[in-house]
């Protein structure tokens, strides 16, 4: 059979799981119990399948090097992988048929395209390969396929897939999609065993798929190939890294797969599927993930809890006390605490977006925040003055920038830090530090073999991201674009 190319949609803000899902480390970043993101979960479970040899992600490009952070220690096999660096989000058709085209030149049209989002939870990895076998026979007979989740309650928060015709012992055609309902209708659905949940994935034929979307959505394809012609992409021995060209990008239509194309074609299959599966949609579905204790409680952290009932608290690093609540939420982070109603957590993502309507900062970053050499935290901040820890990996390299508004004060914690300070180029040992004056160009490279871990003091009239002059960078990035250290 055609080469298996399996592709990884990272998308979306997540913010129905704010505050720990955020602009700049979206869901496919949240760690679950076991250490893991859910991106690297996915990851796994493509690298667990034995015919696979590449790998495709479609991925906003300022996440480009958290994801590679992610993808490194469980690259064992040593796949080749590609990247789709977006701009912007332009929802899941753009992507694909992106994904498409991509493969198609690089793999074939005869290749095989798996869909897979990248904040999706899988625990059944021998149905998942199963499901996928059934879903190549399916593709490469012609059908775009998708895969339907055998519902086991009444779900109102996922849409749902009307089968049709049986087609053999692999899948069903689709008679219909149908957006999510109400619980009556919910409860219908499942009592008939006709309908099953959209779980969002899909196999395709490549050029199947591309004969479809240029039949039903061609000013889809149309924009994308137009995009990929103004793109840059750079081979390396990992494979190939394609940054969208942004002008061009911007004006491909924002319109998800299943508008563009499954809902119009006439071709569409269904496998049915008990995989373990969860979309990870909300606070309440990460709870059902682990058992409670004797009162329904699911606790994270250091908690005491008099009276209380039914309720899920989350907060790795600040202790809680908790008396008489039930049926609560409770997200604690560094700079922001969740508190909802448990049969509320869909309503989350209206907290979030109203944060995003004001410009507020919880809304894209941590106080925490990675970056391509390491991380930043941010430890206090007032008027005029902004402390920070910086942690720079082995080898690894800051931008040569300056600052028009701020002054800066450096100290080493541990580690050796190599410094550009205007003219001068020196090294500085652990407890030694250096001041930046407001204008100096300035880099910090960490030539060592251990982190290098320092506390930046700043101090000026304006403290913003922003107020940055990148000259020179390792690692390609835009300096218009740029709003960081």
């Amino acid at each position: 059979m055609s080469a298996l190319i399996p592709c990884v949609v990272a998308g979306g803000a997540g913010t129905r799981l704010w505050p720990v899902s955020r602009e700049a480390m979206p869901k496919p970043f949240m760690r679950l119990s076991d250490g893991r993101s859910l991106l690297q979960k996915t990851f796994e479970r493509v690298a667990g399948l034995d015919d696979v040899a590449q790998l495709l992600t479609v991925i906003n490009r300022e996440l480009l090097f958290r994801t590679l952070d992610d993808y490194r220690p469980l690259n064992r096999r040593h796949l080749s992988l590609d990247f789709l660096l977006e701009p912007m989000g332009r929802n899941t058709a753009p992507a694909i048929a992106a994904a498409a085209l991509h493969v198609a030149h690089h793999y074939g049209e005869d290749a095989h395209l798996l869909v897979l989002p990248a904040d999706h939870l899988i625990n059944d990895q021998a149905a998942f390969a199963a499901a996928i076998a059934q879903a190549r026979n399916l593709a490469e007979s012609g059908w775009l396929v998708t895969f339907g989740i055998r519902p086991g309650r009444a779900e109102t928060g996922y849409g749902y897939i009307q089968l049709g015709e049986a087609l053999g012992a692999d899948g069903f055609s689709v008679a219909s999609f149908v957006e999510k309902p109400d619980l009556a209708t919910a409860e219908s659905y499942l009592a008939g065993g006709k309908h099953l949940w959209n779980a969002g994935m899909f196999c395709f034929r490549v050029d199947v798929l591309l004969r479809e979307l240029r039949e039903h959505a061609p000013l889809v394809v149309e924009a994308v190939e137009k995009c990929l012609s103004q793109s840059q992409s750079t081979e390396g021995k990992q494979g190939t890294q394609c940054e969208l060209d942004s002008q061009s990008f911007t004006e491909v239509p924002d319109i998800s797969i299943d508008y563009a194309l499954m809902e119009r074609s006439l071709k569409v299959a269904v496998v049915p599927c008990d995989l373990g599966w969860s979309d990870i949609g909300s606070w309440q579905a990460l709870r059902e993930l682990s058992e409670g204790d004797a009162n329904g409680n699911q606790v994270n952290g250091d908690v005491v809890l008099h009276n209380v009932h039914d309720c899920y608290i989350d907060s790795p690093k600040r202790l809680v006390g908790a008396v008489g609540v039930h049926g609560l939420v409770v997200v604690d982070t560094p700079d922001a605490l969740l508190i909802a109603d448990a049969s509320s957590t869909q309503d989350v993502k209206y907290i979030a977006q109203e944060l995003k309507r004001r410009g507020h900062e919880a809304y894209r970053l941590h106080r925490t925040v990675t970056r391509p050499w390491g991380t930043y935290t941010v430890l206090e901040e007032g008027a005029r003055f902004k402390i920070k820890r910086i942690m720079v990996r082995p080898g690894e390299s800051l931008s040569l920038q300056m600052h028009h508004h701020r002054s800066e004060h450096w100290i080493v914690v541990s580690g050796m830090a190599r410094v550009v300070n205007g003219e001068r180029d020196f090294l500085l040992n652990t407890n030694e530090s250096t001041f930046i004056p407001a204008g100096h160009s300035h880099r910090l490279v960490n030539p060592g073999v251990i982190e290098l871990v320092m506390i930046e003091v700043q101090s000026g009239e304006y403290l913003g991201e922003d107020d940055i002059v990148r000259f020179n960078d390792i690692y390609g990035r835009v300096p218009a674009s740029e709003k960081t250290t």
